[in-house]
């Protein structure tokens, strides 16, 4: 069992491990009886090797002793040296309870991140952590991880999450605040999140600021560590199903794969795929078709080396299931799956005639909802309604990416497929005027990307002729 790997708390501790702790002064100050003292200053007095051995013949009386001590003591540089012990020596499942959380909110840099490194190395090894405890934990990360302004903690916090996600309590805790964001119907612009947020919400958005973390530019072992993360949450069926309408995580992971320079991280982000079709292929399949999967695997993973026999399996499972996955699908399926993505690019179906001579008439089926998701993200400039919220419908797909969407690439291909519509649809330009698009597209001439500029001035032009024109 090792704790997290971090500069910052392994020069503390060399510099901590060599002071001197008034140990008889606390006996006689009646705080520590003679025995706790002796059992310290035996190990505190110990070359490592020495101490090593001293644990692996009193473990059990050690883990007690550390538990009375953090308990009965209060001063900084006291409690340091205890967490630097009981770092070197963590008993396992018996201190959680004792430990839960110890420290966690102390405003010592040092005292809060080596409770953190220590909690969380334990955590995974009880069979069923107290919910408590796995809230109180996982509060305190989320908090560190959602502090921009200190580095160290973030780097603390999400190395701790690795350990801390692989209990399936801790996993449905970190989704809780999307189920009630859910729940509520909240469409709340996603921001930087800040660790002052939290005091508001029951549960804090663990996954959002992971998400905001792996979208910063993290060095290639952050990477690592996120995506480890991301793997570790897509055990649970509900976050499986969920994860990327949400975040639209599956592109994100792409890329950083494409752009990975060890093999580590792309194993982790195959692997994450995998959990992904393997828990929620409705949901995901198509995502992955949409954002390219297939073709990256077919040309740069199929056939490549590994030193890693999981990765291939991983790879050819992958391959097989999105490539049944896109021979049944329709151009029109490829569509659809593309608007519900909520991220459009210029494939070939959005400047093809004959498939809007075919298609525009489905826009309009069950009350217009493709159309809807074209052109709302033309509509506002609010923020994008989560696709979870109307995945089941596929409600306002088009609408939706008009009014909320914020990358010029997807106005410019919304704006063109209104254009489409209402060219190749009698009724299409009043289905536009009803859904209140109209007036976005119009808006959106004067964007700064002179691309939507120009889509938005054709979409304008249709909108202003005849429909059928």
């Amino acid at each position: 069992m090792s704790l997290v790997a971090n500069a910052f708390l392994s020069d503390r501790s060399l510099k901590i491990r060599s002071k001197a702790i008034p140990w008889d002064g606390y006996q006689r100050a009646g705080l520590l009886n003679a025995d706790d003292v002796k059992l310290v200053q035996r190990i505190a007095n110990s070359q490592r090797e020495k101490a090593d051995s001293i644990l692996d013949e009193e473990g059990e009386a050690y883990a007690q002793l550390y538990v009375r001590l953090l308990g009965k003591l209060s001063r900084t540089d006291t409690i340091q040296f205890i967490l630097v012990l009981l770092g070197d020596f963590i008993a396992g499942e018996s201190l959680l309870l004792a430990f839960k959380g110890v420290s966690l909110e102390s405003s010592d840099d040092f005292v809060r991140l080596k409770s953190a490194a220590i909690i969380s190395t334990i955590l995974p090894y009880d069979s069923s952590p107290p919910s408590s405890v796995v809230e109180q934990v996982s509060r305190a990360l989320s908090s560190m991880i959602r502090s921009p302004n200190e580095p160290e903690a973030q780097d603390v916090g999400v190395q701790c999450f690795e350990s801390v996600l692989r209990v399936s309590k801790a996993r449905q805790y970190a989704w809780r605040a999307e189920e009630t964001d859910s729940e509520n119907g909240e469409n709340k612009q996603e921001a930087a999140p800040s660790a002052g947020d939290e005091q508001q919400q029951t549960a804090p958005k663990i996954v959002e600021a992971l998400v905001h973390l792996l979208r910063g530019n993290p060095s290639p072992q952050m990477q690592y560590q996120l995506a480890f993360c991301f793997w570790l949450l897509t055990f649970e069926q509900k976050i499986a199903e969920q994860i990327n309408a949400r975040y639209n995580l599956i592109p994100l992971l792409l890329d950083l794969a494409k752009q990975a320079i060890k093999e580590k991280i792309l194993r982790v982000v195959v692997s994450t795929f995998r959990n992904l079709v393997v828990r929620a292929p409705k949901q995901n399949l198509a995502p992955m078709l949409v954002a390219k999967v297939l073709p990256w695997i077919q040309t740069s993973l199929q056939g490549r080396m590994f030193s890693d026999d999981e990765i291939k399996d991983d790879v050819e499972f992958l391959a097989g299931e999105l490539k049944s996955s896109f021979d049944g699908m329709t151009t029109f399926d490829e569509y659809k799956s593309e608007l519900a993505s909520g991220h459009l690019t210029w494939s070939p179906a959005h400047k093809n005639d004959d498939f809007w001579r075919d298609n525009a008439a489905k826009l309009t089926d069950k009350d217009r909802e493709q159309l809807k998701c074209v052109s709302d993200p033309l509509l506002k400039t609010v923020a994008r309604p989560t696709l979870m919220h109307f995945a089941p419908a596929m409600k306002r797909v088009l609408v939706q990416l008009l009014s909320s969407s914020n990358e010029p690439l997807t106005l410019a291909v919304a704006a063109n497929d209104i254009a489409q519509f209402v060219k190749f649809h009698e009724t299409g330009k009043k289905a536009v005027e009803d859904l209140g698009a109209k007036a976005r597209v119009m808006q959106l001439m004067t964007h700064a990307d002179p691309d939507v500029k120009y889509q938005s001035l054709l979409a304008t032009q249709r909108l202003m002729s005849h429909a059928w024109a």
